[in-house]
């Protein structure tokens, strides 16, 4: 059972290594500075002894500002040293209704929580046990292992980012996971080879930095480009052509991309699709033998009439 709240030197503290939150941004430790100097730690620490010392299981932030602050004592709720699978899961388990943790170092520290299981049970935790553990949502966990999936040389440049002011970051992870998807798209369905999948991913996300291209999702255009091409309604020729542009024009656009290559086509399927509901829909009415208002005829006769107008044009 926890103790209750004592006074303890802050230098006799230390922090957890199994704390999944490895950026501390200058601005918000400034904030929480300002705070503490004027009203002090309203929150007490909790900790655990380790050995000759007491590492934190919450409040590293508090921490850091009271040794900035030159602290002599901060308040801590002393708990029982957890081995270390309860220690991972409760640095999770404590942090996990803050939602202010970055998601590439929490991938990391989800990453070392499934080999601490896997080394206990011999066998890693399935999707569903790795999430309880963690008191993450099964989505959330596949898109932490996206970002492990991905080259460490990208990981390392989104540390670089994270390390920067928030109003100086260009790059996010959801820029770095959807550049990847477009360019797996493309490569799966045989538009590019594997070394031109690399090339348009580095040329996404470096586009992504400039500000050239500047809505997240762009990128998912591709992928409609790619099912064209599947379906035979772009050509292989044509689909190479607007990605060598993307890969080697710098201020080619995926928007451009798409209008040059598979807007067309795009919105006519869409418009078929409209016209095939349409379509079931009027079966139903049939069959339902509904009557029709006026103000429904009255639509299907400028219906009418513009089809037939677009049929002699």
């Amino acid at each position: 059972m926890a103790e209750s709240v004592k006074l303890i030197d802050p230098h006799k503290l230390d922090r957890n290594p199994d704390n999944p939150r490895l950026v501390f941004r200058q601005e918000d430790m400034d904030t929480l500075q300002d705070s503490i100097a004027k009203q002090g730690i309203l929150v007490p620490l909790t900790i655990y002894k380790s050995g000759h010392t007491y590492r934190l299981l919450d409040g590293e932030r508090r921490w850091r500002c009271a040794l900035k602050l030159g602290l002599s004592r901060v308040p801590v709720v002393i708990q029982p040293k957890p081995d270390r699978l309860t220690n991972i899961m409760m640095m999770f388990a404590i942090h996990n209704a803050r939602k202010d943790w970055d998601p590439l170092p929490t991938a990391l520290k989800l990453q070392a929580l499934e080999k601490e299981f896997t080394s206990i049970h011999e066998r890693p935790p399935r999707e569903v046990e790795l999430a309880g553990l963690a008191s993450l949502s099964r989505g959330e966990v596949r898109r932490l292992k996206k970002l492990l999936g991905l080259p460490e040389k990208y990981r390392d440049e989104l540390l670089e980012e994270l390390e920067k002011p928030r109003s100086a970051q260009v790059l996010t992870v959801d820029h770095v996971l959807e550049a990847t998807s477009a360019a797996q798209a493309l490569r799966k369905r045989d538009v590019i080879d594997d070394k031109d999948e690399e090339r348009l991913r580095r040329a996404i996300v470096n586009k992504f930095k400039k500000g050239i291209i500047i809505n997240t999702v762009a990128p998912r255009k591709l992928a409609k480009l790619g099912r064209a091409v599947q379906r035979s309604d772009v050509s292989p020729k044509t689909a190479r052509r607007v990605v060598d542009k993307l890969i080697d024009d710098p201020k080619y656009t995926i928007d451009d991309a798409f209008t040059e290559s598979v807007e067309h086509v795009d919105f006519e399927r869409g418009l078929v699709q409209l016209g095939e509901r349409m379509l079931r829909r009027l079966d139903e009415l049939g069959r339902r033998r509904y009557e029709m208002s006026d103000t429904t005829r009255e639509a299907f006769r400028r219906l009418r009439d513009r089809l037939n107008e677009l049929a002699l044009e």
